[in-house]
């Protein structure tokens, strides 16, 4: 049974990496335009660029954005990355929560994977924003209508369960947490142009489908 199950991840990890990377493959060097929903929500957007020291900011199209590497990046990047580390943040409270009141170690243990991931990822995009000047917020975003964001009841009666209880809300949570993490990443790829921060993205959609199938197969539902 171990091994099905093994064999089962294995798959459909490998599924999941086909498909992630033939949308990261479409913006190769033969096709260096992002790839781009004809909709108006990946219109380009303008944006302050600050200046070098001395120098004024300017206002230009979000399209039109380079870091100061030269590689380009738009106004869904941005966005991802500010959403994104409001979306991490959450997975590790609930995290923290799980070494003092879950009963299974399973569950301690995939909270433990997420904080040793998520927390790093965090930085990661910080330092993305700083490098560009952007924001790691925007007061514009309404955090709890992100994919898979919990409410603040929901995460108040994790905090107050204790043993089985726990481990069932726990998992029943981070799950559905997961799939909207998943979500964001796709809606990244349809109007992204960052090669550096796709590439984030596409570890990131792995490493979360694993985690919930495994927490699938702790059977604590």
């Amino acid at each position: 049974m171990q091994h099905r199950r093994a064999w089962a991840l294995t798959a459909a990890t490998l599924v999941l990496l086909g498909t992630i990377g033939l949308t990261i493959a479409s913006r190769s060097d033969d096709d260096p335009e992002p790839v781009s929903a004809p909709s108006a929500s990946s219109s380009p957007a303008r944006v302050i660029v600050p200046g070098k020291p001395g120098e004024s900011a300017t206002v230009t199209d979000s399209d039109k954005v380079q870091a100061p590497n030269g590689t380009p990046y738009n106004a869904a990047d941005v966005t991802y990355a500010q959403m994104m580390i409001a979306h991490h943040a959450q997975a590790l409270v609930m995290a923290d929560l799980a070494p003092d009141r879950a009963a299974a170690a399973g569950v301690k243990n995939i909270a433990g994977r997420i904080t040793a991931a998520q927390g790093p990822e965090i930085s990661v995009l910080r330092t993305w924003l700083s490098e560009r000047g952007q924001p790691e917020s925007d007061p514009a975003h309404d955090h709890a209508t992100m994919p898979g964001m919990q409410s603040t009841a929901a995460v108040t009666e994790l905090t107050a369960a204790r043993g089985a209880d726990f481990d069932r809300r726990f998992v029943a949570m981070m799950t559905e947490h997961h799939r909207g993490a998943l979500t964001m990443v796709r809606d990244l790829f349809k109007s992204g142009s960052d090669e550096r921060l796709a590439k984030m993205a596409k570890e990131t959609a792995i490493e979360q489908d694993i985690e919930i199938r495994r927490m699938a197969d702790l059977g604590v539902s």
